[in-house]
């Protein structure tokens, strides 16, 4: 660590939103010294946040080789999906654990990559899927594994968000992998993971249309059945369907059905709805702050070296998935997922 009280964690690029939630959670905690850097602005972008995060106390690096040259103990990827082996890749050279947005990578090969990096260099390799830190999900978890639904049979999920950004990296190809299927899958898949104790996913069938936003030119709307080793389906409506003025990023939710009941989750139902005189409609959050208990957990992971949740094989997991799904748009059968051992 960098002293016996502070860790120095680093923030590799801005690209993706949740940079800054991540900032302001790490400004909130004591004993963390922050490093920041965003490369590969695009040229209508000069400066692209650099005076908010300083506004939060972080300090600024000019770039990602600068950033690692300071020995982050820890070390948080945003950038652009494409660019996450790349950049998750250097920061475990470095020596640094790493907590990587979602998803862990845009294909099994990287992915699996990243997996044996973090094993090479003795370093904690960890996803971003802040959802399993709500605490509905945690009600929901606790509920399974106590038995109260008995033995899980089928689970449903939806991920249904805003389109993130008009024009943005999120869809383009080259940048995001992918559209919606790329984007909302993997949050589900990784509930599925927790719910499911690891247990594989065998095989996909998945359609996608792009009937909402289709001048971006990517898939919008995606429906993704997955069987998992145990015999256990699951099916995920992974879609960027919500209004542009929606009032948060999607509507996750989860039902389980089992052997001797069914239980259910929706992990925005904690907020306040009305009406502001001169302001509008009023949508008030409360509860857990999700990105807030997540950095904690990676907070954590980097103090003890303990294993991190979801890790990096969870991760690569979902990106299995999300690869097995893409297979089946292409040809309309169901496809065997593949997950290098």
């Amino acid at each position: 660590m960098s002293t016996d009280q502070t860790l120095r964690i680093g923030i590799i690029s801005l690209a993706h939103g949740h940079a800054f939630s991540y900032l302001n959670a790490l400004a909130a905690m004591p004993g963390v010294e922050v490093i920041a850097c965003d490369p590969d602005v695009p040229a209508d972008q000069p400066g692209r946040g650099e005076a908010a995060v300083v506004e939060t106390g972080a300090r600024w690096a000019a770039s990602t080789e600068a950033l690692l040259e300071q020995r982050p103990d820890g070390v948080i990827v945003c950038s652009e999906n494409t660019r996450h082996r790349r950049d998750a890749e250097a920061a475990l050279a470095a020596g640094a654990h790493v907590l990587c947005e979602k998803p862990l990578a845009t294909s099994v090969a990287d992915a699996a990559a990243l997996v044996e990096a973090a094993d090479s260099a003795g370093r904690r390799l960890m996803v971003a899927h802040p959802v399993r830190y709500s605490s509905a999900f945690e009600a929901l978890s606790q509920a399974v594994a106590r038995g109260d639904v008995g033995d899980l049979l089928a689970v449903t999920g939806t991920n249904n968000g805003r389109l993130p950004g008009h024009g943005s990296w999120f869809t383009d190809p080259e940048l995001s992998g992918g559209g919606a299927v790329t984007d909302h899958t993997v949050h589900v898949a990784d509930l599925l993971d927790a719910l499911l104790d690891g247990d594989p996913p065998v095989s996909v069938l998945a359609r996608a249309n792009s009937v909402l936003h289709a001048e971006e030119g990517v898939e919008t709307a995606g429906l993704v059945q997955v069987t998992y080793a145990s015999g256990v389906m699951a099916t995920i409506d992974c879609s960027w369907s919500r209004p542009d003025d929606y009032p948060t990023w999607g509507g996750l939710t989860l039902e389980v059905v089992g052997t001797s009941g069914l239980a259910a989750m929706d992990a925005f139902t904690q907020r306040v709805d009305g009406h502001l005189s001169g302001r509008g409609r009023a949508w008030i959050p409360y509860g857990t702050n999700a990105d807030a208990a997540m950095v904690a957990e990676f907070l954590d992971v980097v103090r003890t070296g303990r294993a991190p949740r979801p890790d990096g094989r969870a991760g690569l997991r979902g990106v299995a998935i999300v690869q097995a799904a893409y297979a089946s748009i292409r040809t309309g059968e169901r496809v065997e997922v593949t997950i290098p051992t």
